[in-house]
């Protein structure tokens, strides 16, 4: 009788479909049928695989990556050459599919027969660049004398200056005022002119609403008791609203549909009957969604004592919240209410009933991608053998770092506790703040990861607990120790290694610079780093994060140069033009060169670059002067370096390029070198990056200005901007934008991009 093997085994599908005489026959033989109808079955699923592929290939919504060019030709679908070529390589995926959207493959036909309404230009700047999006028609805006036969009191009239909410929303995609006739086109790459008859613009929103779960908020201490931060640095931070998801493919005519900032007006419900007392909307602050797990609007407040409903998992009601402008700090709330600024982020409780115990919030802020801690989904990495502990709660978090601290034996040596796992993971379940001092010893060969669990953003909040020794987040290892921080925020304190550590790796997290946040967003401590290394030789890799300024203070004469691996991220000192300690980005105490080797693609620094080498730099910024001691190591490519940097040898750099353009111009025209030489000078101000913001805790925090020179916005050796944001390709995908809207706007109209955040 065949073998129960035999039949557990899906390799064997062709030899179970044998009558039970042959399979018993060919057991007795030894089962050479067997082993060949393995193998005819290994390669009956390799044709069954391939079949299935060609199948889903035939389908825009399963088809390979390759085969979206094809099916695009097919219908007819004309890629926008001016937004750059497709790559055959694999690194060029993602811009591939920037360059080709499979959605906006997908709608082609849909496109065109809805060709010239305006609900479809909303739609293409959704499937093609990937941005929510409002199409306003500018020639209904416009001032006009009104029919009598067909009166329109809406359109035309006077400014209304008691209309708060209009005047707050004014130049952006719900301004309704009217307008005089502005001559200039929509589409003028010079100075572009809005309110035209034939103008329809297209308001992008770039800045994504990302969410704060449960999360502390701040007392200001210094201000009151009664005076609370929704953000755990204290700082003042716009919120943002929770955009609904879409719906259907209809016209955009409801801000909460898009993620940008919350005004005051917005915010504010009209009195209920009977009160006086205006209150918070329903349609930004509360929960919403039925079953154990409501989901909050676009803020809510938990504060014990407060809930009208008597437990505490319901949070404050809305009737109580009282919009109001708390610049200053001036406005005192009424008994019972709690006043609430949504463009500052700021809670004001009475002074009289300033809460006793933890004031915890929900809020959604602005940013412009998945770098640093954040609440988003972010790929996860781990050792194959590593033991994962769920911890949540200061104590247990404190309980489980046991088995990483330093002990000693009853001989005076140092080491790890026995039942310190070779590796290990510890994730945090929540979004709340673990105050606790951090020193953590890892035995040799051992490895442990700290990190945030998926849609969650703990903060590891450092103090001054120590008065005699740093109060920095100590790690100590001996060789071949590992340790990683994954999707956390560390403010107040910085890291320090110490010891044989091999390596220190930071994935998606934010290291504060300035180790914390005065109010308005300024460093609170700028001269002291990040990340510190002392007589410590581990290789530090930084991916998608925030981290204030390096020190590398290693011993040059018997240690090797360390190795420093950035990408995708910003490296902050807090300053770029000033001569002191405090900007240097990487560097060694005493304004010396680090002893290290950098390897950095795709990143910002802001402050001075001092090391030892470069062995290779793509695609990045560097805002303050770059020296490095070895320039006959390394290479530099496409990237902007402050002028008078020593770097290696360096290829489609600016501002070198417009330099030697301008040179050789002057030279031809015959200017003198005077000329020239000034010449020279306008070119390397005209690139200089230019950014909206590059100070931390602001929505566009080092996102370049759209003023800024196409060199740096089209200056990677892709074609994408250089710097932190680079994987966005959002020049292709303005490119991209701009070419679909002409082909599907009517006839004799121009329809313009307008970013509104």
């Amino acid at each position: 009788m065949p073998t129960e093997t035999a039949t557990a085994l899906p390799i064997d599908r062709l030899y179970l479909l044998l009558p039970d005489f042959v399979r018993l026959r060919d057991s007795e033989q030894g089962e050479p049928l067997r082993a060949l109808l393995q193998v005819i079955t290994e390669q009956v699923d390799l044709l069954e695989e391939d079949l299935q592929r060609l199948y889903d290939n035939w389908f825009i919504e399963t088809c390979e990556p390759w085969a979206v060019a094809y099916i695009a030709d097919l219908i007819g679908h004309q890629p926008i050459h001016e937004a750059g070529e497709p790559g055959e390589d694999a690194g060029s995926l993602v811009r591939n599919a920037v360059l080709l959207p499979r959605r906006e493959v997908a709608h082609t036909l849909g496109y065109r027969r809805r060709k010239g309404t305006l609900a479809l230009l909303e739609w293409l700047a959704r499937d093609v660049a990937g941005w929510p999006a409002r199409a306003v028609e500018f020639g209904m805006l416009l001032a006009q004398t009104q029919s009598l036969r067909l009166p329109r009191p809406e359109r035309g009239r006077a400014v209304d200056l008691r209309a708060s909410s209009l005047l707050q929303g004014l130049g952006g995609g719900f301004d309704g005022l009217a307008r005089t006739p502005d001559l200039r086109r929509i589409i003028s790459t010079r100075t572009p002119g809005h309110h035209a008859p034939p103008s329809v613009g297209v308001f992008v929103w770039r800045l994504k609403a990302y969410p704060i779960t449960r999360a502390p908020a701040a007392c200001l201490e210094g201000v009151g008791p009664n005076c609370f931060s929704f953000s755990v640095l204290g700082n003042d931070l716009p919120l943002f609203n929770r955009p609904r998801p879409p719906h259907g493919r209809c016209h955009m005519n409801d801000a909460l549909d898009l993620p940008e900032p919350i005004g005051r007006a917005a915010f504010t419900a009209p009195p209920a009957p009977g009160k006086r007392l205006a209150h918070a909307s329903s349609d930004y602050y509360g929960l919403h969604g039925a079953g154990d797990a409501p989901v909050a609007q676009s803020l809510a407040i938990w504060a014990p004592g407060w809930s009208d409903q008597g437990h505490g998992d319901a949070p404050i009601p809305a009737a109580r919240i009282i919009p109001a402008d708390l610049e200053g700090w001036v406005y005192q709330p009424p008994r019972d209410h709690v006043a609430v600024d949504p463009v500052l982020g700021r809670i004001a409780f009475p002074p009289r009933q300033a809460p006793k115990r933890a004031v915890t919030v929900s809020y959604h802020y602005g940013f412009a991608a998945d770098i640093g801690g954040g609440e988003y989904t972010r790929p996860l990495q781990q050792h194959t053998d590593a033991e994962l502990i769920r911890v949540k709660g200061v104590e247990a978090l404190r309980e489980a770092l046991k088995r990483w601290r330093r002990v000693e034996d009853a001989h005076g040596a140092v080491g790890a506790p026995a039942d310190q796992p070779r590796h290990a993971v510890i994730e945090l379940g929540d979004s709340g703040a673990y105050v606790l001092p951090l020193h953590i010893f890892l035995a040799a060969g051992h490895s442990l990861q700290l990190r945030a669990a998926q849609r969650t953003r703990p903060v590891l909040r450092l103090l001054d607990w120590l008065t005699s020794q740093t109060d920095n987040m100590v790690v100590e290892g001996e060789a071949g120790s590992r340790f990683t921080l994954d999707g956390l925020m560390v403010a107040g304190r910085g890291v320090q290694l110490e010891g044989a550590l091999a390596s220190f790796h930071v994935r998606h997290s934010t290291l504060v610079p300035g180790w914390s946040l005065e109010p308005n967003c300024d460093p609170a401590r700028p001269s002291e780093p990040s990340i510190e290394l002392v007589d410590c030789g581990a290789c530090i890799v930084i991916e998608h994060s925030i981290v204030g300024s390096i020190q590398i203070n290693n011993d040059e004469v018997r240690t090797d140069p360390v190795p420093l691996r950035i990408s995708d991220s910003v490296v902050d000192a807090t300053g770029s033009d000033c001569e002191g300690a405090q900007c240097e980005a990487v560097g060694a105490s005493g304004s010396r060169l680090a002893f290290a080797t950098l390897r950095i693609a795709r990143s910002t620094v802001i402050g001075r670059v001092m090391t030892h080498a470069i062995e290779s730099a793509d695609d990045s910024l560097f805002m303050g002067r770059v020296t490095v001691a070895r320039r006959q190591i390394g290479c530099v490519r496409f990237c902007y370096l402050s002028p008078h940097s020593r770097t290696p040898r360096r290829f489609q750099c600016q501002p070198d390029m417009v330099e030697d353009i301008a040179a050789r111009r002057g030279r031809a025209d015959g200017d003198t070198p005077e000329r020239i030489e000034a010449t020279r000078g306008q070119e390397r101000l005209r690139v200089r990056p230019r950014f909206d913001s590059t100070r931390y805790g602001t929505p566009t925090y080092c996102r370049l200005s759209l003023a800024c020179a196409p060199e740096i916005v089209r200056g990677a050796g892709d074609e994408s901007e250089m710097g932190v944001y680079h994987d966005l390709y959002q020049p292709q995908r303005t490119a991209n934008l701009q070419s679909r809207l002409e082909e599907f706007s009517p006839a004799a109209t121009d329809t313009g991009i307008v970013f509104a955040n």
